[in-house]
C-alpha cells in the first residue's frame, strides 16, 4: 500500500471504517475505486460490477453492524469493494487465481461472508431465513439482501419476496438497480423499472427546477438528483408493495452520504423493507461506464488506455463455433429457435442475436423458464436450442426431465462451459452435467472431443427426434480445420488407436491428453462420443481384447460416463478390469483449466501416473 490511499491504509475491517466522519466517505470511496481499478487491472477479475456499489458497499457497512448483522450478497460480482473492507485487500491480487482469493462470497475464506453464491437470485432467500432464525432465537441481528435488478427477473426472487411479505420478518432487501446483470438486461419486470424512472411524475420534477437538476448517467435516462432524494413518494401499488414490502426510493446509489442517511433511518423499521437505488455499472472509470458488457470481467490491462487489450487471433473457441454453427443452421430452417437465460456473450449468440431477432430469446435469469419455454415451441413444431452452462442447467432440472424429456420433446441442450472452467471456481464448475443427464429416460447424450464432432454432434442433435444434449468445454479446442457438421451414426464410438492389453475409452475433450497417455502403454485409444446410448458392441469388443479398460472425463466419476461403462459389464457378468477417471467426490476450487487438471491427475502426466498405479495394485 502507498500513500496514494490515506484513509484505506488506515482500514482494515468495518469497525475501523465507523470511526470515519461521514464526510470522509466520499474521499475513501475514490481511493476504494481506485485500489479496484489498479489491482483487478493487475490481475483479471470482474471489474465493473464492483465500480457500481463502491459507494453501497461503504454505507451498508458503515450503518450495520458487520459481521454481527448481516450482508447477503446475490451472485457476488459486485463483492470486491466488500472484500477489500473485510480484511482481504492485501490480498485482491490472487482473487480467482490458484491457492487466492475465492471470486464469490466464501464463508470458509470470512465470516463476513454469510452465503457462498455463484448463481443469481438466492440472496432475499437465504436473508429471509436468517431473518426469521433472528428473530425467533433473539440474536437482535439485523439482515440485508443487496440484489440487482438483472437477479430481480429470476423467479426464485419473487418467491422469496412473496413469503417475506407473508411473513414480514425484519429485512431489508437492496434493490440495486443499474440496468445490467451481465448482457443488458430484458423483460417486462425492466421496463418496469424504466417506466418508474421516466414517468409523468419526475419528468414534471426535471422540468420545473433548473436549480436541482444534475447529469443523467449516459447508460439510461435515469431520474436526476432531484428526484433521487424523493425517496418514498413513489406512488403505492408498486410490485413491490404489492408482495408486501414497504419501498423507498429511488435513491442516487451514488451519493454515499444519502445512503448512510437512508439506511441509517432505515435499519429499525419494523418488517420487510425495499430499498431502491440507481447505480451505473463501471461507475467512476470512463471505458467501463461506456462498455458495462466489456468490463464485466477483465483480462490484465493497462487503465490508461482506452480499451481492453484485443485477443489475439488464434484458435476459436467451442462458444464460438456453437455461435458459427447456430448461424449457419438458422439460415436453411427458419423453425430454428435460439433460447438463452441470460448468456448471450458466453454463449456466443452475439452475431446470431442480430442476424436473427426473430429466432432468437434471451428469457432473463431464468433458467426454467428457458427449459419449459423450449419444451412450449417444441410441441407447436418449431426446433428450439437452449444454449446454457452446464452448472445453470442444474437450476432448470426438473423442467428437463418433466417438460423435455418425458414428452420425448425435440429440444437439443448445446451446454456450455462442461467440466473444469477455472478461475470462477466450485460454484461454475461443469462437474455433473454426466451424472445427471444420463439417468434420464429419452436423452441422447454426447461429449465431442474436438472442435468438428461438436459440430457434427450439434447437427445429430439438432436432427433427432427427441430430447438431445451435447456437452462441450469452456476455452478453445485442438485448432483444426473446420468442415460443415454433419449427422453422425448415434451411439457409435471411433478407434483412435489401436493398441494392446490397455484400452482408454475417452468421454470429451481431454482426448489429447488420453492419446499422450496411452502412447506410453501401447495402449488402444476410443472416442466414445456417445455417454446415452453407450456403443455396447464397442466395450464388448474391448473388454474381450484388453485386460484393462481405463475409462476418462471431465464430470465427477459417481455416476458419470466410468459408471456407465462399468454398470453395462456388471450386467453382462463381464469380470473386466474398469478404472475410472474423472472429478473426485468433492466441489472443485478455482485456478486455471490447467493447474486443476494437473492437480486432479488429470493432464497427461496425470493419467499415466494413476494408470501404473492402478496396475501395480494389481
Amino acid at each position: 500500500m502507498t500513500q496514494q490511499y490515506p484513509l484505506l491504509d488506515k482500514i482494515n475491517f468495518p469497525p475501523d471504517l465507523r470511526r470515519l466522519s461521514r464526510t470522509q466517505l466520499p474521499d475513501l470511496c475514490a481511493e476504494i475505486r481506485q485500489f479496484l481499478l489498479t489491482s483487478v487491472s493487475q490481475s483479471s477479475g470482474h471489474l465493473a460490477s464492483g465500480l457500481g456499489t463502491v459507494e453501497l458497499t461503504v454505507a451498508l457497512h458503515y450503518i450495520y453492524h458487520t459481521p454481527e448483522d448481516k450482508l447477503v450478497w446475490d451472485v457476488g460480482h459486485q463483492a470486491y469493494p466488500h472484500k477489500i473492507l473485510t480484511g482481504r485487500k492485501q490480498q485482491l491480487h490472487t482473487i480467482r487465481q490458484k491457492d487466492g482469493l475465492h471470486p464469490f462470497p466464501w464463508p470458509q475464506e470470512s465470516e463476513y461472508d454469510v452465503l457462498s453464491v455463484g448463481h443469481s437470485s438466492t440472496s432475499i432467500s437465504a436473508a429471509l431465513g436468517l431473518a426469521v432464525a433472528a428473530e425467533r432465537r433473539n440474536l437482535g441481528q439485523k439482515v440485508v439482501s443487496i440484489i440487482g435488478d438483472g437477479a430481480m427477473t429470476a423467479g426464485m426472487a419473487f418467491e422469496a419476496m412473496n413469503h417475506a411479505g407473508d411473513i414480514k420478518p425484519d429485512m431489508l432487501v437492496v434493490l440495486n438497480d443499474n440496468d445490467m446483470s451481465i448482457s443488458e438486461n430484458v423483460g417486462a419486470l425492466n421496463h418496469h423499472f424504466a417506466r418508474l424512472l421516466s414517468g409523468r411524475f419526475y419528468t414534471s420534477l426535471r422540468e420545473g427546477s433548473k436549480k436541482l437538476l444534475g447529469p443523467l448517467p449516459p447508460i439510461r435516462h435515469f431520474a436526476s438528483r432531484a428526484e433521487e432524494h424523493m425517496k418514498g413518494m413513489m406512488a403505492p401499488g408498486t410490485i413491490f408493495e404489492e408482495l408486501g414490502f414497504n419501498y423507498i426510493g429511488p435513491i442516487d446509489g451514488h451519493d454515499v452520504e444519502t445512503l448512510v442517511k437512508t439506511l441509517s433511518n432505515m435499519r429499525d423499521l419494523s418488517g420487510p423493507q425495499l430499498l431502491h437505488i440507481v447505480t451505473q455499472k463501471g461507475k467512476g472509470y470512463k471505458p467501463a461506464e461506456k462498455d458495462p458488457i466489456g468490463y464485466h470481467g477483465v483480462p490484465k490491462f493497462d487503465p490508461a488506455e482506452c480499451c481492453l487489450p484485443k485477443k489475439a487471433p488464434g484458435i476459436p473457441s467451442y462458444s464460438e463455433i456453437f455461435g458459427q454453427w447456430l448461424c449457419d443452421t438458422a439460415i436453411d430452417d427458419v423453425l430454428l429457435m435460439a433460447v438463452t437465460p441470460a448468456m448471450r456473450e458466453g454463449s456466443g449468440m452475439v452475431e446470431f442475436s442480430q442476424r436473427f431477432p426473430q429466432q432468437y430469446f434471451d428469457v432473463a435469469i431464468a433458467e426454467q423458464h428457458s427449459v419449459t419455454y423450449a419444451a412450449g415451441l417444441a410441441i407447436a413444431g418449431m426446433k428450439p436450442i437452449v444454449a446454457i452452462y452446464s452448472t445453470f442447467l442444474q437450476r432448470g432440472y426438473d423442467q428437463l426431465i418433466h417438460d423435455v424429456a418425458l414428452q420425448n420433446l425435440d429440444v437439443l441442450f448445446a451446454i456450455d462451459r462442461a467440466g473444469i472452467v477455472g478461475a470462477d471456481g466450485p460454484t461454475h464448475q461443469g462437474a455433473f452435467d454426466l451424472s445427471y443427464l444420463r439417468c434420464i429416460p429419452n436423452m441422447l447424450v454426447m461429449a465431442p472431443s474436438n472442435e468438428q464432432e461438436c459440430l457434427d454432434m450439434l447437427t445429430t442433435g439438432y436432427q433427432h427426434k427427441g430430447p438431445a444434449a451435447v456437452r462441450y468445454p469452456r476455452g478453445a479446442g485442438i485448432g483444426m480445420e473446420l468442415n460443415k457438421g454433419k449427422a453422425i451414426d448415434i451411439g457409435k464410438a471411433r478407434t483412435i488407436r489401436q493398441g494392446k492389453d490397455i484400452a482408454f475409452l475417452n468421454f470429451g475433450a481431454l482426448l489429447p491428453d488420453v492419446e499422450k497417455a496411452a502412447s506410453a502403454f501401447d495402449a488402444t485409444v476410443v472416442d466414445m462420443r456417445f455417454v446415452k446410448p453407450l456403443d455396447t458392441d464397442c466395450i464388448d469388443e474391448l473388454a474381450n481384447t484388453h485386460s484393462v479398460l481405463v475409462t476418462v472425463e471431465e464430470n465427477v466419476t459417481a455416476g458419470g460416463a466410468g459408471s456407465a461403462v462399468s454398470e453395462y459389464l456388471v450386467k453382462q457378468t463381464n469380470n473386466s478390469r474398469v478404472f475410472t477417471l474423472g472429478l473426485p467426490d468433492e466441489f472443485v476450487k478455482h485456478g486455471s483449466q490447467g493447474e486443476i487438471r494437473a492437480e486432479l491427475g488429470l493432464d497427461a502426466a496425470g493419467i499415466e501416473r494413476q494408470v501404473n498405479d492402478f496396475i501395480k495394485k494389481g
